[in-house]
C-alpha cells in the first residue's frame, strides 16, 4: 500500500523566530519515535508569511548515514543522528 505525504500545520505563539524553532525542535523530537514523522523536513513560519520558512534541522545528505541531526546552519562537520 503506498502512502502521500502531507504537511500538519500548527500554529503557536512565540517571542520571535528562534523561540519558535526551539518550540518546533521540541516537538520534533518528543515525536521521533513515530516512524512515520520526518524529522529533517520541520520548517517554521510566520503566520502571515508561510510561504517564507526556515528550517529547523540541517538535513544535509551523510553517505550512508542518512541525514545530519545538528541544527539548521551549524558550525562544524555534520554527524549523523543518534542510533536507538
Amino acid at each position: 500500500m503506498s502512502r502521500d505525504r502531507f504537511v500538519v500545520h500548527l500554529p503557536v505563539l512565540a517571542a520571535d523566530l528562534a523561540a519558535a524553532k526551539r518550540f518546533a525542535r521540541t516537538i520534533t523530537r518528543s515525536l521521533g519515535f513515530l516512524p512515520d514523522i520526518d524529522p529533517a523536513e520541520t520548517t517554521v513560519s510566520e503566520e502571515d508569511a508561510q510561504f517564507v520558512r526556515h528550517r529547523v534541522f540541517c538535513d544535509a545528505r551523510l553517505d550512508g548515514a542518512g541525514r545530519c541531526a545538528r541544527l539548521a546552519d551549524h558550525d562544524g562537520p555534520c554527524v549523523p543522528p543518534p542510533t536507538t
